[in-house]
């Protein structure tokens, strides 16, 4: 898959990957590249991108609802009061990722960011996005980079501020997924907000 768009049903052209699965049209479509912002909306994409780490992306879109169900809407507030009691369910229950370390850091990092003043998180990740002029638009999937000096940076700030289990991929993959930049081909539909 390192072509350029690929034709969709309905005469469109689509970055491959958002045909690969029924599930992803919408997603890359109407979700993936726009962007996000909020706290709470940004706290949720590193969580799940996180979650994602080592894993296809089908397998946490496919079970986001549950996650949102079993994390309490993402919200920062209330999954910083998680106790050992909401770990251990989190643990058990089959409708999320039971990977302790990814469980544990989501847990850790919403305390923390339960101290930031309300919008920090969000100048924080949006500070990082590149300047759209320098960058142009990838042809094909291998124009696509998996790192950037940008996601390198925010991973290691981040990290500095005690936020855990986001490395420079991560990082990027958060970076597209919320709209700081643009990764969709030249030729996609949904390139710039197209549908």
């Amino acid at each position: 898959m390192s072509g350029g768009a690929v034709e969709a049903a309905d005469g469109g052209p689509r970055c491959p990957w958002g045909l690969a699965a029924e599930d992803y049209l919408a997603y890359h479509d109407t979700e993936w590249g726009r962007p996000v912002h909020g706290d709470d909306a940004l706290f949720e994409r590193l969580c799940l991108e996180a979650f994602q780490s080592g894993l296809s992306w089908l397998t946490i879109l496919r079970r986001r609802e549950t996650f949102r169900t079993a994390f309490e809407g993402f919200r920062i507030a209330a999954v910083a009061k998680f106790t050992d009691a909401d770990r251990e369910r989190l643990l058990a229950d089959p409708g999320i990722i039971r990977n302790r370390a990814k469980v544990d850091a989501t847990l850790a990092n919403a305390k923390v960011l339960a101290d930031w003043p309300a919008g920090e998180l969000d100048e924080l990740i949006w500070s990082y996005a590149p300047d759209p002029a320098g960058r142009p638009a990838p042809r094909t999937l291998s124009d696509v980079p998996a790192v950037t000096p940008e996601s390198t940076a925010l991973a290691k700030e981040l990290k500095k501020r005690s936020i855990r289990f986001v490395g420079p991929t991560t990082a990027y993959a958060l970076m597209q997924a919320c709209g700081l930049v643009d990764d969709h081909l030249a030729d996609c539909v949904a390139r710039g907000g197209g549908r």
